[in-house]
């Protein structure tokens, strides 16, 4: 079976992407912060009949990232994952704030875990996905390429992140490495981002994000920046063409 590490993989996106690789009979290593949470969220995708792999911990530590390492390893033996999503982020200080009011300590902090642990991790684990020509996915933003005023440190550390990713992918050509910007979506991370307003009206991760993912790895295009807008309108696309034909 095909395994992957998720992190982040509590609520939001996380959660819902390692339900659906669950669902399709993936091994999974799955982390994040709130040890209750990750108990019930490993119950919770066992019931699919997988095996599941839940270690609780910050990515931004290092001695945890090496817990992950070895979890990996354990799972799936060396040289076997398929799948590596970077999917635990952190937006700063909220309410959001601009630079001037942003202390160097505060932006620190956003880097550790947003860009500095995605590299880490990609490195503790590069033989095994090489080896099993592995896909790393990196959940990127618009506030990487866009400039929202209060979003500095947020999309600063998504550009970033970005850029390492793709970086990735130009010298290691046998690996796929995917920075994917999923759109607004109605997540705690998100609301968080607003607090007070209604963010009834965005998608769920489920019905916008993952679908998009999942399309990605079963195409496997060439490595690059994509949108979970343009994947899921390119394979409507080609659902309609096929359908004419």
């Amino acid at each position: 079976m095909p395994t992957a590490l998720v992190t982040g993989a509590t609520q939001g996106l996380g959660r819902a992407l390692a339900e659906a690789l669950a669902v399709r009979r993936w091994d999974l290593v799955v982390t994040a912060r709130d040890a209750s949470r990750l108990a019930e969220t490993v119950s919770s995708l066992r019931d699919h009949g997988h095996v599941v792999v839940g270690l609780s911990g910050d990515v931004s530590d290092a001695v945890h990232r090496e817990e992950l390492a070895v979890a990996v390893t354990e799972l799936a033996g060396p040289g076997a994952l398929d799948l590596l999503v970077h999917n635990a982020s952190t937006l700063g200080p909220v309410p959001l704030r601009p630079l001037t009011d942003l202390t160097t300590d505060a932006l620190a902090a956003v880097l550790a875990v947003n860009v500095i642990a995605p590299h880490a991790l990609t490195r503790s684990l590069l033989a095994s996905l090489e080896t099993a020509g592995g896909t790393v996915i990196a959940i990127s933003s618009d506030a990487g390429v866009e400039h929202y005023e209060t979003w500095g440190a947020y999309g600063a550390s998504k550009a970033a992140l970005d850029h390492l990713t793709l970086t990735l992918a130009a010298e290691l050509p046998s690996v796929r490495a995917y920075a994917v910007d999923p759109g607004d979506m109605r997540t705690a991370m998100h609301q968080a981002a607003f607090p007070g307003e209604d963010i009834g009206d965005r998608p769920l991760p489920e019905e916008v994000a993952v679908p998009a993912i999942l399309a990605l790895l079963a195409s496997r295009p060439a490595s690059g920046r994509y949108r979970a807008a343009d994947l899921l309108a390119a394979g409507s696309a080609a659902g309609s063409a096929a359908v004419a034909s």
